[in-house]
């Protein structure tokens, strides 16, 4: 907590420095000045609106969390009440991806430019003894150069026992270009590290007090856990570079041509470690009787090269060439009676490919595609999409994927002092193809529909008379429908916000689960009072999916795993809400779970063993400083 108060202190003090320069001087600029702009070069602009996705965004991860289910703690992790396919990596990610939901990774980074320092502090209450804190400070130290500094803090003790959160994500971005603008640059730094104490969940008779809603343990803590004495960190350290310079630009009334060369450099080191004081049964025989430690570690290089060719007749063609260098793994060899495992995944990878981007008269079409053409995993991916943009009001897009990757690093090789957790499996690419059809209307709503097929699914479940989890992969094909819709009715100062998404695994619903329905619906009031001085937003906001057999959790691999043995869910999540915006201050409270004080606990679980949270009252804001 020393992290957050000294950067909330600097924050403020530099807010406090700059705000010194005489306000007459100078008109402030208009609010589209303040630019973001995102990995891909996409900009937009600071929004200081209040609005329902506004409130929907106002959580630990900062973003819209419809698909997702919430642990009982603020920094734990979430269950995936539903699953996309966006992500096109060419080889296998890193260990412990139930930690990664806040962790930034490089598209996620953003960039800025300012015409005068922008500040943002988002704050939020936590659970028993905890807080939440996200501060931000950019500037524009000249209209070329742009850099920005922030962290953002989690603390929380949770209700229940062993199950203290502590999490930081430090994240430096400067970039930068020539008056002509040929030359641009940016880079970033991102220090992360995600540490959660781990339980293992609620012992058989707790988990009976806690579905009886027993009045003797309404206090969290009476209730008995697995263990105390264990946790796990991710950690990771990034260094990040992206350079261009236009080669050739002509540019007249009658079109343009540019030619761009670039290239990317980027370095990652990242660790995620079990440590436990003492072995607990219910995870098999352990190699150790005391203090079990095993820590996984990823070193991660790449470079790139890339040229774009970008024609007002022809459209934009980019060609890209990239090497990658990783070192995944332990420090020892595990030697076995009957097998050896090894203690790395060490090797390179050289990637070529292309994109293509075209505009006209509302039409878009684009594609890109990229394979690894040596090295030690294959892996390759192609997407194509063609959108079309009739006015402001109507938009829709069709967009057609198909990827082959391997299997996450802790699928192939894991080492753990628990003897259940020590493999070396050789397993087939993952092969996805996807389908999926967009529309977006101001009048009827937005709509989506996608069909994924998923062949040789690689996922983590329990075997027969086993009782930790392994990596598994399908013998029969996945088959995934979804379909979202989302519409927001306006009624004078009420309004009714509705999401409704269908699910329906067609195959494969033994490795694959997911609820059939979810819905959110949110009916809230809102006005400006006292001569417009204050916005105000009030209402409530309801929540249900349909049961399924949720997937459980692991701590010692800090990830989900299949199981059909439980059906949980459908359960509603009723949250009572109060916000109010004044001037470029967002002010919020939230009383989450209402309709947990009525009792009924059968499917009150976030995971097998690990309740949902519990009803509570919380605050916050964001606050922006314009200076």
């Amino acid at each position: 907590m020393k992290k957050l108060f000294l950067l909330f202190f600097l924050v403020c003090a530099s807010a406090t420095v700059f705000s010194q320069t005489p306000s007459n001087k100078k008109e402030k600029p208009p609010i589209d000045y303040y630019k973001i702009i995102s990995a891909d070069r996409d900009t937009t602009f600071v929004d200081t609106t209040l609005s329902i996705q506004k409130k929907y965004k106002f959580n630990y991860l900062r973003k819209d969390n419809f698909e997702l289910l919430q642990f009982s703690n603020v920094g734990q992790t979430y269950n995936s009440l539903a699953y996309s396919f966006d992500r096109l990596n060419l080889k296998p990610l890193f260990a412990a991806q139930s930690h990664h939901f806040n962790y930034k990774e490089i598209e996620d980074v953003n960039y800025f430019n300012v015409p005068t320092p922008l500040t943002e502090l988002y704050f939020k209450t936590a659970y028993e003894q905890g807080q939440q804190l996200d501060a931000f400070f950019t500037v524009n130290t000249s209209p070329q150069f742009n850099f920005s500094i922030g962290y953002k803090g989690v603390r929380s003790l949770g209700k229940y026992q062993h199950i203290l959160t502590s999490t930081g994500n430090f994240l430096f971005t400067a970039n930068y270009h020539t008056k002509s603008k040929r030359y641009v640059a940016r880079a970033h730094v991102a220090a992360q590290d995600v540490l959660n104490q781990e339980n293992g969940g609620l012992t058989a008779n707790s988990l009976q007090l806690f579905i009886n809603d027993d009045s003797e343990f309404r206090d969290r803590g009476r209730l008995d856990v697995k263990f105390e004495n264990a946790e796990n960190k991710l950690e990771g350290l990034r260094f990040y570079g992206d350079h261009y310079y236009e080669l050739f630009a002509q540019r007249d009334s009658t079109g343009y041509s540019v030619l761009t060369i670039g290239n990317v450099l980027s370095y990652e080191d990242k660790f995620f470690r079990y440590n436990q004081v003492a072995p607990y049964s219910g995870y098999g025989p352990s190699y150790e009787t005391a203090n079990l430690f095993t820590k996984t570690k990823l070193e991660d290089f790449n470079v790139k090269g890339y040229a774009d060719f970008n024609n007002s007749l022809l459209g934009k063609i980019t060609a890209w060439a990239g090497y990658t260098d990783f070192n995944y793994g332990y420090n020892s060899v595990l030697i076995l009676d009957e097998e050896r495992i090894p203690n790395r995944i060490k090797g390179n990878i050289i990637e070529a490919g292309a994109a293509y981007e075209k505009e006209y008269r509302g039409f878009k079409l684009s594609g890109k595609g990229a394979i690894n053409v040596a090295g030690d995993f294959d892996g390759n991916y192609l997407q194509g999409a063609a959108s079309y943009d009739l006015n402001n009001e109507y938009s829709a897009k069709a967009s057609i994927t198909v990827h082959s990757v391997a299997p996450n690093f802790n699928f192939q090789l894991y080492q753990n002092d628990y003897k259940n957790y020590n493999w070396k499996i050789e397993l087939n690419n993952v092969k996805t193809q996807e389908l999926k059809f967009e529309i977006n209307t101001k009048k009827i709503g937005n709509a989506s529909v996608s069909y994924t097929g998923i062949d040789d699914y690689a996922y983590f479940a329990i075997k027969a008379n086993d009782s930790t989890p392994s990596p598994m992969q399908a013998s029969e094909r996945v088959d995934y429908l979804k379909i979202k819709a989302e519409k927001e009715f306006k009624f004078g100062h009420f309004g009714l916000d509705n999401t409704l998404m269908y699910q329906q695994v067609l195959s494969g619903e033994t490795v694959f689960n997911v609820p059939q329905l979810i819905t959110r619906n949110s009916l809230y009031f809102e006005d400006h009072w006292f001569k417009r001085a204050l916005f105000l937003q009030t209402g409530v906001t309801f929540k249900y999916f349909t049961k399924y057999n949720m997937n459980a959790y692991d701590p010692v691999l800090a990830e989900f795993y299949v199981q059909n043995d439980q059906e949980l869910g459908g359960f509603p999540l009723v949250d009572l809400f109060f916000n109010a915006k004044i001037r470029q201050t967002r002010i919020f409270f939230v009383y989450e779970n209402f309709t947990s004080i009525f009792g009924g606990k059968n499917e009150y679980f976030a995971a097998p063993g690990q309740p949902y949270r519990d009803n509570v009252l919380r605050f916050g804001l964001v606050w922006n400083f314009f200076l």
